[in-house]
């Protein structure tokens, strides 16, 4: 019997606003959460899959219910989030025999999660430009020698990705594992002792993965993943409307008269859109969504029951559930000297790697008329803006 361990408990404060009102595997892309991701990539390859929860767990345990397709579900709390190490330790009743573990907040693909599985005991890793900010991988004879955390002076550009496979007596080490000086309980410190008894392999990411560190990370994956869809309408198109492209539309869909629409785009159920909007590729909206007149929306997720009042503009950004956007809001997704737009975190100006990159809103924001929303800031949830309002910095109050 092959089981998975599906890390999910954390908070992820660096994706805020969105995590504040759910976790970060329930975030979603190209129209699915990432833990459906990670599970349609596990189908067939395990019999069960146990999910390690913690910060908001009843919306992951609703979500999912006990079974997805032919695997069975099981859950494991970590009350305290002390590490990765320690969220592993949660699972050890349930666990029988060989086992994957894997971080539930990334996007990894099928084909490395097979090549791991031919081995005992055995690490996915990629190379990476910059190895500084990542855990880099040593080896020695072709086995893992260590993990090495965001080191000074790496020795090696190959950086441990989140996917493990072990055999059922890591249990053993795990409980020899001692705080970091991150203050955790770090499951790369069971690597190292794990390699005297037994060879630990490694494989080098053959198919993608794809990290979700901050919101915007959002946007590249949903890139990524939306080159991959195929035309699908099961909604209504009205006879002036056009579509080019790669389009999914969902069912009690409406396009009205007058919408452009160039793939690839994903359109959820129950959405009305138009008349004269215009839809630009790798833009996704989720279900009870209301767009507009002559609102131009590209390279955007947005969640459910969003609304969008007529001629405003969202780009390259990321909108929470149940947001209303009145009339006359635009995004600023490009600085004057197109330089990489910058954001903050914890009061830290951090770069985005994105020269295009609008803004993120979380749930239940309202905004008023005529706002605009320079590139990279942030609307926490639940709040508002006045009209003409100009959001030039983070709105966390």
């Amino acid at each position: 019997m092959v089981q998975a361990i599906l890390m999910c408990a954390g908070k992820s404060t660096r994706t805020h606003p969105l995590t504040l009102t759910r976790p970060k595997p329930l975030l979603k892309v190209a129209g699915k959460t990432i833990i459906e991701h990670n599970l349609n990539q596990l189908d067939g390859l395990v019999d069960e899959v146990i999910i390690i929860v913690g910060y908001k767990k009843e919306m992951i345990m609703n979500y999912l219910g006990d079974s997805y397709k032919k695997m069975k579900l099981k859950y494991a709390e970590q009350k305290e989030q002390l590490g990765t190490a320690h969220a592993v330790q949660q699972a050890e009743r349930y666990v029988k025999d060989k086992v994957i573990v894997m971080n539930g907040d990334d996007f990894f693909s099928r084909v490395d999660i097979k090549n791991c599985l031919a081995h005992d005991n055995c690490i996915l890793a990629m190379e990476v430009e910059d190895p500084r900010n990542y855990g880099i991988v040593l080896l020695e004879g072709g086995s893992v020698k260590e993990i090495i955390e965001k080191p000074k002076n790496p020795t090696s550009n190959l950086a441990n990705v989140g996917l493990y496979v072990f055999d059922k007596c890591v249990f053993d080490e795990l409980k020899k594992v001692k705080v970091s000086r991150r203050g955790e309980y770090e499951l790369t410190d069971v690597i190292g002792k794990l390699g005297i008894t037994c060879a630990v392999s490694c494989e080098k990411v053959k198919g993608y993965w794809i990290p979700i560190c901050y919101a915007w990370n959002l946007l590249c994956a949903n890139e990524f993943f939306m080159k991959d869809i195929k035309e699908k309408n099961e909604g209504e198109v009205e006879p002036n409307a056009t579509i080019k492209g790669e389009v999914v539309i969902g069912k009690g869909t409406i396009v009205k008269n007058g919408t452009y629409i160039e793939g690839p785009v994903i359109i959820g159920k129950d959405c009305v859109l138009g008349p004269n909007c215009y839809i630009r590729s790798n833009t996704v909206m989720g279900d009870n969504c209301k767009i507009g007149n002559a609102v131009e929306i590209k390279n955007s997720i947005l969640s459910d029951s969003v609304s969008i009042g007529h001629l405003s503009y969202i780009g390259d950004s990321v909108v929470g559930e149940k947001v209303n956007i009145a009339a006359g809001n635009l995004t600023a997704n490009l600085r004057h000297d197109g330089k990489e737009i910058c954001t903050i975190f914890c009061d830290k100006k951090i770069g985005t790697n994105r020269r295009k990159f609008g803004t993120v809103i979380g749930d239940h924001v309202h905004t008023g008329i005529n706002t605009s929303i320079y590139p990279g800031r942030k609307i926490w949830p639940h709040l508002s803006t006045m009209p003409g309002e100009i959001v030039k910095d983070d709105k966390t109050d």
